[in-house]
């Protein structure tokens, strides 16, 4: 039967060696950055990317300007898939006016179903161009979480594959420590001339 002794790194005894003393800190320091240092961190980098992403949309929606504009054709009521089962994006034309009172037409992406002389809301830049919209706050919201999610998982990896490099040399040092101290005692061991 198998005692194992908690904590012995820990204590003071005769057969604890430095390693086992730097082992056992490095797994403490290890444990905190895992439990405390990673989400610290990915709350971190998604406030940080809400917030930039916050003041673009911003910059984004003063720059724009909202119109409403006419479907010059109707919209066919089904898509085709594309190879890989995604859909076929639409694109209709539409009419708007511009902000300078001049009449422009472009194609713009539409849903499918609907008929000619729909209004549909799209946004121009300072020229009249039609531009995408800025992003929602939920759009916002989803990158800020993926990045957020994305930046726990690489504190992770890069702390364990620290701890595992750490552990691997303190085990490479402890295994040569152990032969030079074999070395030294064997031949009294063997009862062999050193």
């Amino acid at each position: 039967m198998r005692t194992r002794i908690r904590g012995w790194r820990w204590r003071r005894n005769p057969l604890r060696r430095r390693s086992d003393v730097v082992e056992a800190w490095w797994a403490l320091a290890v444990g905190v950055l895992l439990l405390v240092g990673a989400p610290l961190a990915g709350a971190g980098a998604a406030r940080w990317t809400y917030e930039g992403a916050q003041t673009h949309a911003a910059a984004r929606r003063a720059a724009q300007q909202h119109v409403r504009a006419v479907l010059l054709e109707d919209t066919p009521t089904a898509v085709t898939a594309r190879p890989g089962g995604r859909p076929r994006s639409l694109s209709a034309p539409v009419r708007w006016t511009a902000s300078d009172g001049k009449r422009r037409t472009d194609r713009v992406p539409v849903p499918p179903g609907l008929r000619r002389g729909e209004h549909i809301d799209v946004w121009t830049d300072a020229r009249g161009a039609i531009v995408r919209p800025a992003p929602s706050r939920s759009m916002m919201l989803q990158q800020a979480l993926a990045i957020g999610v994305f930046t726990v998982a690489g504190v992770t990896f890069t702390v364990s594959a620290a701890h595992l490099c750490v552990r691997r040399a303190l085990g490479r040092r402890r295994l040569a420590r152990w032969e030079q101290e074999w070395a030294r005692t064997e031949p009294d061991w063997s009862r062999r001339a050193a």
